[in-house]
């Protein structure tokens, strides 16, 4: 089996030591955890865990499988990146007089869709948010000029198909 990327969703409790398990689950595998973001739900009081892992498909199954058998997740699925419509966001801190000195860096700006978020006497901060490789386009483009601080957020992505979990969550409480 090819390698590709995944995106992993996890529906959970809130509960301490969960990500220290669920990071283990990976680490006995030695698969990598590329991208990973933990937010709220669109259910009350359930936790979303988005993971970006690169490997095969049977890895990706039986990895969902273990983080299943955690008492506090509800349900795991994974999706490919054809399957979701996914976004990641950065931040680039450079020097102020190259926003006045290098018309490039005002190009890439108008041209990547990026914002300026700040502007101090020292520094400018850049926000883009897109795909991954737009991110890193931007990142290559910048990087001559000096980047004083970059940051990036782990994946956000929702499914395109109709994930379950709203039916799974109303039968769990009607079954206790």
């Amino acid at each position: 089996m090819e390698k590709q990327w995944f995106t992993i969703s996890v529906y959970s409790e809130n509960s301490v030591g969960l990500l220290n398990r669920i990071s283990g689950i990976f680490l006995k595998r030695h698969i990598n955890i590329e991208s990973l973001n933990v937010s709220k739900s669109e259910i009350e009081h359930v936790s979303k865990f988005t993971i970006v892992v690169n490997t095969t498909e049977d890895w990706t199954r039986k990895i969902v499988q273990q983080i299943e058998k955690q008492v506090e997740v509800i349900k795991a699925f994974y999706h490919t990146d054809e399957e979701t419509i996914y976004q990641e966001s950065a931040l680039f801190k450079i020097k102020s007089a190259l926003l006045f000195d290098e018309p490039q860096i005002q190009n890439a700006i108008k041209e990547s869709n990026s914002k300026i978020v700040t502007v101090h006497r020292e520094f400018f901060v850049l926000a883009k948010t897109g795909r991954r490789h737009e991110i890193d386009e931007m990142h290559d483009r910048l990087e001559p000029f000096g980047i004083m601080q970059f940051v990036r957020s782990g994946r956000i992505a929702v499914s395109k198909a109709k994930m379950p979990i709203t039916e799974i969550l109303e039968e769990f409480h009607l079954n206790n």
